[in-house]
């Protein structure tokens, strides 16, 4: 069988974390408070642990959306430094003007 030639990979899809860990987040605390009037039963049946371990996804939810925060953060950080840098070196002395004469 030949071979297929092996092409690149394409560069990752950007989405939009904090508002998809978000939307998360606040189901994992609706679920809590829609289930916490029913303790008693869930705990008659054996599912007493349900409301809890929406809790802990809420809160969970909430560590990661901080980190998504601060990860889309040090993102922007990192584009504005390397477009800072690029800039920089356009301005720098092989771009064909005389430092000393031009007019910024």
């Amino acid at each position: 069988m030949p071979k297929t030639p092996l092409h690149p990979s394409p560069p990752p899809l950007e989405a939009n974390d904090v508002a998809i860990v978000g939307g998360g987040t606040v189901l994992w605390f609706v679920a809590f408070l829609v289930l916490l009037p029913f303790q008693g039963t869930l705990s008659d049946h054996g599912h007493g642990t349900w409301p809890w371990i929406c809790l802990s996804g809420g809160l969970l939810g909430l560590i990661g959306l901080w980190y998504c925060r601060a990860r889309r953060d040090a993102i922007a950080r990192s584009r504005a430094a390397e477009a800072e840098a690029a800039a920089r070196e356009n301005d720098g002395p092989g771009n064909g003007q005389n430092q000393a004469t031009r007019s910024d």
